[in-house]
């Protein structure tokens, strides 16, 4: 396979550390190409559902991309499923959500019950709808029984955003205990990834988190278009 150029989406600066660990770490080679509009998540916020408008700028971003010379894209932004999948539409090229790999990969955890318990932290909390239905229609796909349950971190991406990196990954680590009793505790944002570490040290069940699963998957996907 050539070296392909990726394009990485973010709806957040503080995504793209995370994501940039992860290549580094399962495919060093793809030439990366980031595009940030951090002014994304503030309308999503604001509007405080997906607009017509929001979707539009995701498949216009897509277009960009692929007009860049880009082979594939990923978004690293959580909040905006709907949007990220009429964008793969839209160009026809290997479009990766950000949690779909994690989501399926939580979805293979051995339940210790009848229906699989899983948790959701987030620190972005208009992502927690979004995703849940995402996460729960893949379940009903595959035929599985889940209870999801999904924790609130407030005030953890503020601390980020302004170099507290420790008192980030702390606040989701203590939030984490609140799930001790799931299968499987999925980590919603790519810059949540640090504290997975210190929220496993909080847990007895598997932490996951989105980097390393959606490049792997994405590389998958690439190999296959």
């Amino acid at each position: 396979m050539s070296v392909p150029r990726i394009a990485l989406v973010h709806a957040t600066a503080l995504a793209v550390e995370p994501i940039r660990a992860a290549f580094e770490r399962h495919w060093p080679q793809a030439r990366r190409m980031n595009l940030l509009d951090d002014s994304l998540s503030v309308d999503r916020a604001e509007a405080g559902k997906l607009t017509d408008a929001l979707v539009q700028r995701f498949v216009d971003l897509a277009g960009y991309a692929q007009r860049a010379g880009c082979g594939g894209i990923l978004f690293t932004c959580s909040a905006f499923g709907p949007a990220i999948e009429a964008a793969g539409r839209a160009t026809g090229l290997p479009t990766l959500k950000p949690n779909e790999a994690m989501f399926e990969q939580a979805l293979a955890t051995p339940a210790r019950g009848a229906t699989r318990k899983l948790g959701l932290l987030a620190t972005f909390q208009a992502s927690l709808g979004s995703m849940s239905h995402e996460l729960e229609a893949m379940a009903r796909e595959r035929g599985q029984a889940i209870e999801l349950r999904t924790v609130f971190v407030p005030e953890a991406m503020d601390d980020l955003a302004a170099g507290r990196a420790a008192d980030h990954d702390r606040r989701i680590a203590e939030a984490a205990r609140a799930l001790a009793d799931c299968d499987a505790v999925m980590l919603a944002q790519f810059s949540m990834a640090a504290a997975a570490p210190a929220a496993q040290a909080q847990l007895p069940c598997p932490v996951l988190s989105s980097p390393d699963c959606a490049v792997l998957a994405l590389l998958q996907r690439m190999r296959h278009a």
